[in-house]
């Protein structure tokens, strides 16, 4: 059977925030070991909302050997191969990468992650992790397809990716088909998309390990070219060295616009509904949701403690 593992990316620079995260910290420390909403850190929260789905012991988190000050007294319960240091940020498909070539070196390729990046707000914990439940389910369902989280938008935003969801996917009634991607768009794509009950893409994915790298392998194959030269260093006292020499060269990817954007036939789409999402890119979007957080009274998440 397959197994679940989950993967928290936490290795982003959070330039557009930074103002507001030295205003608040008086360092230069990224907005995933921040404080913004409630007394925890976006991290820290990250890792309750897996908990309730992934066990811990199969959770890995991808950082940035930059922020080492500011992520080893957050992950110091964490065994030390779970932590996942980039030589430095190079984008998401990177990070994804990365992680997806270590869980193969680990004798896992087949069985099924879940990808969260780490510097999202979510008001109702429970309910999310009933819809990453489903992505699971799905994935079960339809091994050859990658399932996004897709959010139920309650505005026009132009910052968000847009999902247009498609028919439902055949044997995974719960999934729809994803039709296209558009990055960040106009006003009045927004509004139209909007209008048209399009989805935010939350960047939470699930899917089987083997899945995840033939999409990698098919729409950004020289990102997997390059991987695959260090491939077999993995978890060996030569991973870092070949690490720093393959990051050195590497260009940025991001996975939203050159993986996924590339193969949407390689996807599903779950709809999120009830839950209000935001992923805190911008000084505007944290004012707003710590106004909501304290106006609305969220629903109570399920206490689930981190070990120790």
């Amino acid at each position: 059977m397959s197994r679940r593992w989950a993967v928290i990316l936490a290795g982003g620079d959070g330039v557009r925030l930074r103002s507001m995260t030295r205003g608040i910290t008086g360092d230069e420390r990224p907005k995933q070991f921040c404080a913004l909403v409630t007394e925890d850190t976006l991290l820290t929260e990250t890792r309750r909302r897996v908990a309730q789905t992934v066990p811990a012991h199969r959770t890995l988190v991808v950082v940035n050997r930059a922020h080492e000050r500011f992520y080893v007294p957050l992950l110091a319960d964490m065994r030390v191969p779970a932590v996942m240091a980039q030589p430095e940020n190079r984008g998401t498909a990177a990070a994804i990468l990365y992680a997806l070539l270590v869980l193969a070196s680990r004798r896992a390729a087949g069985d099924t992650v879940a990808f969260y990046p780490s510097d999202h707000f979510v008001s109702d914990d429970q309910s999310f992790g009933e819809h990453i439940e489903a992505a699971f389910a799905g994935a079960r369902e339809r091994p050859d397809l990658v399932t996004l989280l897709g959010i139920a938008a309650d505005r026009a935003e132009t910052g968000y990716g847009w999902i247009e969801p498609g028919d439902a996917v055949a044997g995974a009634p719960a999934l729809r088909r994803v039709r296209r991607f558009w990055e960040k768009p106009t006003p009045e794509d927004a509004r139209r998309f909007h209008a048209q009950s399009w989805l935010w893409n939350s960047f939470v994915m699930v899917g089987r390990v083997h899945t995840l790298l033939a999409l990698v392998r098919l729409a950004a194959p020289d990102l997997h070219r390059s991987f695959a030269e260090v491939a077999s260093t993995l978890g060996t006292v030569g991973e870092a060295t070949a690490l720093e020499r393959l990051y050195c060269g590497l260009p940025s990817v991001d996975f939203s616009r050159h993986v996924l954007g590339v193969r949407p036939d390689r996807l599903a789409v779950l709809p999120v509904r009830r839950v209000h999402w935001d992923d805190l890119g911008e000084p505007e979007r944290v004012l707003a949701t710590r106004r909501r957080a304290r106006s609305v009274t969220m629903r109570p998440t399920v206490p689930v403690a981190i070990p120790a």
